[in-house]
C-alpha cells in the first residue's frame, strides 16, 4: 500500500483528493472520469482496484504510475520538478537526468545517501520531463574541466558526443570509467559490450525500444518480427514513435543508421504515422480508427502497461531492441572526494531502483535483468562511436527521417 490512497478507495475520492490522476486514468481509457459529473456518479460507485481490472489493467504497475504523477506534481509545485542542493562549502557535485518512471525512487535513496555522509555534496537532478536545459547551458559554457561537475548522469548521445557539447572535452583525459571488471552477462558478451574500451565514459543502464503491435490493425499484413520489417512498404504510414522524446528518438537514428544505412533511416520515416508518447501508444490499442498505428515503437518499461488479451501484442525485435544508454560520467580529478558517491551509483541499491524490475536492464553484473537469450539488443557499438562525428550524424539522420533532401 502507498502513503497517498488505498487501491480499494473509490475512483472519485483518489481524484477528487488528486486531480493530476484524472488525466493519468482518461489516458488508460477512462475518458469518461473527464466529464465531472460522470466521475462523481460512476466514481462513487467503483473502487480503483475495481476499474483497473474491468479494463485487464496490471493493478500493481499502474498503482506505481499513479503514485509516480502525484510525487512529480509536488515535486514540480516545490521546486520546478528540480531535485537540487548548492553549498559553495561542496566537495564534490552531480547533475543528472532521470527516467520519470523510477525517478522519485532513486531520489528517496540518493537522499539518503547524502545525509549519511559527513560533507556537503552539490546536485541538480532532473526529470527527463523537464529537458536537459540547465545540464546543455552548464556544458556549453564551460570553458575548461573547472567548469564542469565532477559527475554527470543521463542518456543522450547529443549531450555526451556531440562537439558542441562535451565531445569537446573528449579524449583530454578528463573523464575515467572507475568500474572494474566485466558488466552484466546481458550487456558485456560476444554480441555486446557496453564497456568502453578507452576507459572514458560508463553506462549503468539501458532502456530498450521494442515494438507494441496492434494485430486489429495489420488488415492482413504479417507481424513484423525485426527493424527491417519496417522497412517494407506495407508499413509506410503505420508506425508510431516518441519522436519528442530525443533521447530514444536519437537512439534509433544511430541504431538504425549504424546497421542498415541511410536507406534504413528513410524507410523508417516512411513507416512514421505519428507522433505519439508510450502511454498513449498502450490506449490506442482498443481503437480501429485509420490514424490508429498499426506498430507502436517504444521503451520496454511501457509493455507492462499492455492488457492481457487485448490486441495488443509485445513484440521483441529479432535483430535486436535499440538501446538509449545511461551514461555515468565521473572526473578523475576530483576522485577521492567523489568516491563514495560513485561508489553508490554503481551499487546494487541503485541497480535496483533503476532496473524497474528488469524493464530498464542494468549493467551491474550482480543484477537480474530477467531477459531470454533471444532478447538481444542492437546498438552502434564503440567503435562506431568512438570514429564517427556523432552530432553531425543525427542531424543527418533526422533530416532524412523526415524526408528533407537539402
Amino acid at each position: 500500500m502507498n502513503k497517498y490512497f488505498d487501491i480499494k478507495d473509490k475512483v472519485y475520492d483518489v481524484t477528487e483528493k488528486y486531480p493530476e490522476l484524472i488525466e493519468v486514468l482518461a489516458a488508460a481509457g477512462f475518458e469518461n472520469l473527464k466529464n465531472d459529473m460522470m466521475r462523481k456518479t460512476m466514481g462513487r460507485a467503483i473502487s480503483l482496484e475495481m476499474a483497473l481490472k474491468s479494463k485487464s489493467i496490471n493493478v500493481e504497475v499502474f498503482e506505481r504510475q499513479l503514485v509516480e504523477a502525484i510525487e512529480r506534481k509536488n515535486t514540480m509545485s516545490d521546486n520546478n520538478g528540480v531535485v537540487r542542493n548548492m553549498n559553495e562549502n561542496a566537495r564534490t557535485s552531480v547533475k543528472g537526468i532521470l527516467p520519470c518512471p523510477v525517478r522519485m525512487q532513486f531520489i528517496e535513496s540518493f537522499e539518503k545517501f547524502v545525509e549519511s555522509q559527513d560533507y556537503e555534496i552539490n546536485y541538480n537532478l532532473n526529470a527527463a520531463s523537464m529537458g536537459m536545459e540547465v545540464i546543455e547551458k552548464e556544458i556549453l559554457d564551460a570553458k575548461s574541466e573547472e567548469d564542469l561537475s565532477d559527475i554527470y548522469m543521463s542518456a543522450g548521445f547529443n549531450l555526451f558526443f556531440d562537439k558542441k557539447y562535451m565531445g569537446r572535452f573528449r579524449d583530454k583525459g578528463i573523464f575515467v570509467d572507475f568500474r572494474q571488471g566485466k558488466l552484466n552477462k546481458s550487456l558485456d558478451n560476444g554480441m555486446i559490450s557496453l564497456k568502453d574500451p578507452k576507459g572514458e565514459y560508463s553506462i549503468i543502464g539501458v532502456v530498450p525500444a521494442i515494438f507494441i503491435v496492434n494485430k486489429d490493425m495489420l488488415k492482413g499484413r504479417e507481424m513484423p518480427t525485426s527493424w527491417e520489417d519496417l522497412f517494407k512498404p506495407e508499413f509506410e504510414n503505420s508506425i508510431a514513435l516518441p519522436t519528442a522524446d530525443l533521447d530514444m528518438f536519437n537512439a534509433i537514428m544511430l541504431g538504425i543508421y549504424s546497421k542498415y544505412g541511410r536507406e534504413g533511416v528513410e524507410a523508417l520515416g516512411r513507416g512514421l504515422l505519428k507522433s505519439m508518447h508510450p502511454a498513449q501508444m498502450v490506449k490506442s490499442g482498443g481503437r480501429k480508427d485509420l490514424d490508429t498505428p498499426a506498430v507502436s515503437i517504444m521503451p520496454y518499461f511501457f509493455s507492462k502497461t499492455i492488457k492481457e488479451n487485448s490486441s495488443m501484442t509485445v513484440v521483441w525485435p529479432k535483430d535486436g531492441a535499440i538501446i538509449s544508454p545511461v551514461f555515468l560520467l565521473t572526473k578523475k580529478k576530483n576522485y577521492e572526494n567523489s568516491k563514495a558517491l560513485i561508489d553508490f551509483l554503481f551499487s546494487n541499491e541503485v541497480a535496483n531502483i533503476l532496473g524497474a524490475d528488469g524493464k530498464f536492464p542494468q549493467t551491474n553484473p550482480e543484477y537480474d535483468n530477467k531477459l531470454e537469450d533471444n532478447q538481444n539488443f542492437l546498438w552502434a557499438g564503440w567503435d562506431f562511436i568512438h570514429s564517427n562525428d556523432i552530432g553531425k550524424i543525427l542531424n543527418d539522420t533526422e533530416k532524412w527521417f523526415y524526408g528533407k533532401t537539402e
